[in-house]
């Protein structure tokens, strides 16, 4: 995770749902020594659109076309992660991936191009995040998704 001191990170992030399950890039905070899990996309580059954001972010981290994208809302997400204050504004999508095989894959392997680090993408139920269950980033997207389902 990239995040230059106080700048504001304009990211685009796309939720495929399966079955009440959505893809999930999982991460993990050494400092908090917590697992957390989050939407695949990135940061929104200068002149690009955020919904180009999302299908550039996805051929380079899994290799995945995107199609039928629908713009769901923005959150702001003000965190600390590994001891590092963090500030993003995030536009949320919906989208369906044309690679069918991949709803099918319980793991999906991921690499982060900017960092050169491996991730692994995984399918969970929406009933596995909330309070005292798993952790969903960034803060806002469960109240999101129920509102749009």
């Amino acid at each position: 995770m990239n995040m230059k001191k106080n700048r504001i990170r304009p990211l685009a992030i796309c939720v495929f749902r399966h079955n009440g399950r959505i893809l999930v890039a999982e991460g993990y905070d050494p400092l908090k020594q917590q697992t957390f899990y989050r939407p695949l996309g990135g940061a929104i580059e200068f002149g690009e659109r955020s919904e180009d954001t999302v299908r550039r972010e996805l051929m380079e981290e899994i290799g995945a076309e995107v199609v039928a994208l629908k713009y769901l809302g923005v959150l702001e997400n003000i965190f600390v992660f590994n001891g590092e204050a963090g500030h993003e504004i995030v536009l949320v999508y919906d989208g369906a991936l044309t690679d069918s095989g991949l709803y099918e894959q319980a793991e999906v392997e991921g690499n982060e191009a900017d960092a050169g680090e491996s991730f692994k993408a995984t399918w969970k139920s929406l009933d596995e995040f909330g309070e005292g269950k798993s952790i969903l980033y960034p803060s806002g997207l469960l109240e999101l998704l129920g509102k749009s389902s």
